[in-house]
């Protein structure tokens, strides 16, 4: 029997990737074909998994990826082949999205659909922009208006007459550059000319704009501000709010674009401190981890694990692949506890706690040079002892070489390769010819790889343009060495220690360098 596809259309939401509820996160990430707008936050496919087909059909004024009949045709045919399918749509399906064409076209088919409603824009970006939609004394009644429509008809579908004055507050999709034609609208059937406007572009991203004016004067700003979509018009007393209610483009890093060189598995916390502050932040990792194929050495040192004294982990990758290699081979946790573990930085801690383990070392400087110093305190424990480190194939020997000396046996495992990732020289355009205020460096290879990438695309120029921010002297050295100009360097060699100082260089106007 022919197994049933499901076709889900679901709303991702306005832009900020956070914004997607719950259920439709769940329901992504189970896809086995996902069909995306342009609107729709590409961060949201980082959740789908492995295998899953990502088709982008995205649509923006007169250029058309796939037009409507050849998206209805492509979920029909993905569904048919017995796919779970989600149809990611930006906003809210049914809300000037064309969800309910789609899910028309499902049914006249026989195909099994659900809808999963998102936020939309109309109620999003203006929120972010500190403007509700309705206030008590200011707004008791809301139209969502498409902006889109064409201006040569001969007859409106919009009743211009009753919702110029018969609505508190406008909500205009997709209407900016019919923006002259809507105002004069508004003001022919009785708004008056003082009436507040809002334009917000690229609502509820880090890079999100907002004017204002009324209806009299936001044309004109529109021009002098160069104002593009997407974007949505909100008119209406409300907009008088904003001044008093600005809470998101007022974020101290809002407006910064940081580029996060780290890789994609470990990422996750510096961008979500950089972006809970504000800044725009970019992804382009310079690494990627790849365990291993063989596991015969770890594994024969899992087997063999109370020979051990001590066990060193360099980085979280290293916990994380360790662990899981220990819970494939059939153990856990508790087959540690004869030994001792030591970390690299806090943020290798907290790693390991994850799996119910406090570490027993922890250095007060986060580098391969203050391990050794804290070994050096207790060396005389440790002579004779066998130590084991579970690390990258990159690793710096110093810890290794310098824990000999003091009478231990060392085993080395290399357990992961640092890859550096392939981009194409238009990738590396989008990313760094456009403006950009701060990259971020988080070890030594992060550096030396970015350097490659460069140098390997014949765009060693680019190297000039950098700021960097380092998260410790050993980065730094690297980044000068490799002609980068490194104006942030952290105080305390961790993730919260390199925000904390990045939030200072650009609260400093004169520059900041640890």
């Amino acid at each position: 029997m022919t197994k049933k596809g499901k076709v889900y259309l679901i709303g991702a939401g306005p832009g900020d990737a956070d914004l997607i509820t719950v259920k439709g996160l769940e329901c992504l990430k189970t896809a086995d074909v996902v069909i995306y707008d342009y609107l729709v936050n590409e961060e949201l496919l980082k959740h789908c998994k492995t295998g899953c087909e990502k088709i982008y059909v995205g649509k923006k004024a007169s250029e058309h990826t796939l037009s409507q009949q050849g998206i209805n045709e492509l979920l029909i045919e993905k569904a048919k082949q017995g796919f779970i399918v989600v149809r990611l749509k930006g906003g809210d399906p049914f809300i000037f999205g064309r969800g309910s064409e789609e899910a028309l076209e499902l049914k006249n088919n026989d195909i099994e659909y659900e809808i999963i409603p998102g936020i939309t824009a109309g109620i999003a970006a203006p929120s972010y922009a500190g403007i509700p939609i309705t206030h008590r004394g200011y707004a008791s009644s809301i139209a969502f208006i498409t902006g889109h429509e064409d201006t040569s008809k001969m007859e409106s579908d919009i009743n211009w007459e009753k919702i110029a004055t018969g609505i508190g507050t406008l909500v205009f999709y997709m209407g900016v550059a019919n923006l002259p034609f809507i105002v004069s609208k508004l003001k022919e059937f009785g708004r008056a000319g003082d009436t507040p406007v809002a334009l917000i572009r690229w609502g509820t991203h880090n890079f999100q704009q907002t004017i204002t004016g009324d209806l009299d004067t936001i044309v004109k700003i529109a021009e002098e501000n160069n104002f593009l979509p997407p974007a949505i018009i909100v008119v209406g007393e409300v907009v008088k709010l904003r001044d008093k209610l600005r809470w998101f483009d007022i974020k101290p890093l809002f407006g910064k674009r940081i580029i996060v060189t780290r890789s994609r598995t470990q990422a996750s916390g510096l961008c979500r401190n950089l972006k809970n502050l504000g800044a725009d932040v970019i992804e382009f990792p310079t690494i990627d981890i790849i365990p291993v194929k063989n596991f015969n050495l770890l594994d024969d040192s899992i087997h063999n694990i109370r020979d051990f004294s001590w066990i060193i982990f360099t980085s979280v990758n290293s916990v994380e692949i360790f662990f899981k290699r220990l819970f494939e081979l059939n153990y856990d946790s508790r087959i540690l506890k004869n030994g001792k573990i030591a970390v690299i930085g806090a943020e290798t801690g907290n790693a390991l706690k994850q799996f119910g383990i406090i570490p027993d070392l922890v250095p007060t400087t986060y580098t391969s040079e203050g391990t050794v110093e804290a070994f050096r305190l207790m060396k005389d424990e440790i002579k004779g002892e066998k130590i084991l480190l579970p690390c990258s194939a990159i690793a710096r020997d110093i810890i290794p070489s310098e824990l000999e000396k003091f009478g231990a046996v060392v085993k080395i495992v290399l357990i992961y390769e640092n890859v550096i990732p392939d981009y194409s020289e238009e990738k590396i355009d989008s990313y760094f010819e456009r403006e950009f205020h701060l990259v971020t460096f988080t070890s030594s290879s992060t550096v030396m790889n970015l350097a490659e990438i460069f140098r390997k695309h014949k765009k060693e120029h680019l190297i000039g343009k950098i700021k960097g921010a380092s998260i410790g002297p050993v980065t730094t050295e690297t980044a000068k060495q490799n002609g980068i100009n490194i104006v942030v360097e952290a105080k305390i060699q961790t993730i919260e220690g390199l925000t904390d100082c990045i939030l200072e260089y650009f609260s400093d106007k004169k520059g900041y360098v640890a």
